[in-house]
């Protein structure tokens, strides 16, 4: 059987990595878990080893640019560092995705691994933007493993909140299908990890990605114990998210060029009442910078300010209904100056810094 640790044989069947801490303790006051507890911050060498070619906005610099901006500004400090991260297990992440799914990724890993020695490609096409290389399997693994490592943490009071710098990046990863720059499903896979594995009853998710989150909503539409809402700009890729959507998702698509200010009056007005009537016991954050104005990735117009408010409002819930715990994972984001300074906002919110 393949080292799971090795660069080339991330297979994604073999056997789990050790069982995860027990279920958080209840009854703890957030107040109290807020005063010894920190930020935590997951990050891991394998995160820069995915790469989908030169020129592709996914790209490993992401990374630094937010190692950069977390460093010079001092927040760095202030957070709790996490990078002993254990690979999501197949019974972790196939609470989110068909065995199916991960069976065709699998399949293309090792072709690429197979020709490797006789000069075959560097890079196993899924779509016409989506590729992966012989370590991208390994790194997504990672990144699931962040998003579970992080809320077990959060649940057993050893943090109060968390921000995953992880890549690849997740939400348009659906049950039976890798697409839109991701592989599998972070968010999902933790959200479905709190519920099953602690013994939660209601988590929200939160998406505020350029993109809607098509593939967190084809896993998880129509399980009564999610609530996720969404704000993305439409028409735009992927198309989805408009089209009677099931009743625990709140879609709110916005033109092109929507500013702030709109922005934050249609996130009062549609996402607050929905997520105080549902009252999360944890929330867990698609955190797309890509509606930056800066990144031409869309046609949004946000900017640092108010990534710190919506960041703000998220914790307000948190704090009123679920002891604080979140769960920040990285989704977009690809102008690099706007994406650091975006991470930087919105994790001092967290931080309280």
């Amino acid at each position: 059987m393949p080292d799971p640790e090795t660069e080339t044989s991330p297979t994604l069947c073999m056997p789990p990595v050790a069982q995860m801490r027990s279920k958080a303790c209840a009854g703890s006051a957030w107040g109290a878990q807020r005063s010894m507890a920190s930020t935590g911050y997951f990050i891991h060498r394998d995160f820069w080893k995915h790469d989908m070619g030169g020129g592709h906005p996914e790209c490993p610099a992401r990374l630094d640019a937010i190692e950069d901006r977390l460093l010079i500004t001092g927040v760095a400090d202030a957070l709790s560092r996490h990078d002993d991260i254990p690979l999501a297990t197949l019974a972790q992440i196939t609470r989110a995705h068909s065995v199916e799914h991960l069976e065709k990724l699998e399949a293309l890993h090792q072709r690429l691994v197979a020709d490797e020695g006789v000069g075959g490609p560097s890079y196993a096409q899924v779509d016409p933007d989506t590729s992966l290389n012989r370590s991208t399997l390994l790194a997504a693994r990672r990144a699931a493993g962040a998003a579970i490592a992080a809320t077990d943490a959060v649940l057993q009071g050893e943090l109060a909140n968390a921000f995953c710098a992880v890549r690849p990046p997740g939400h348009h990863a659906c049950r039976d299908q890798a697409m839109g720059f991701c592989f599998l499903n972070n968010v999902a896979i933790a959200a479905r990890h709190a519920l099953d594995e602690h013994g939660l009853s209601r988590v929200a998710i939160v998406d505020f990605d350029v993109h809607h989150g098509n593939g967190t909503e084809d896993i998880l539409a129509g399980d009564e114990r999610v609530l996720m809402v969404g704000i993305f700009q439409h028409p735009f890729y992927p198309f989805s998210g408009t089209d009677d959507p099931a009743p625990n998702m709140l879609n709110v698509p916005i033109p092109a060029y929507t500013k702030g200010m709109d922005v934050r009056e249609m996130i009062d007005c549609l996402w607050m009442p929905r997520l105080e009537a549902f009252r999360p016991q944890m929330i867990f954050i698609s955190a797309g910078f890509d509606a930056h104005r800066e990144d031409e990735m869309g046609q949004l117009g946000l900017t640092e300010n108010d990534y710190v408010w919506i960041t703000d409002r998220i914790m307000e819930v948190a704090r009123k209904h679920a002891q604080g715990r979140v769960v920040s994972l990285l989704e977009g984001g690809y102008a690099l100056g706007a994406l650091g300074r975006s991470v930087e906002a919105h994790v001092r919110v967290m931080a309280e810094l």
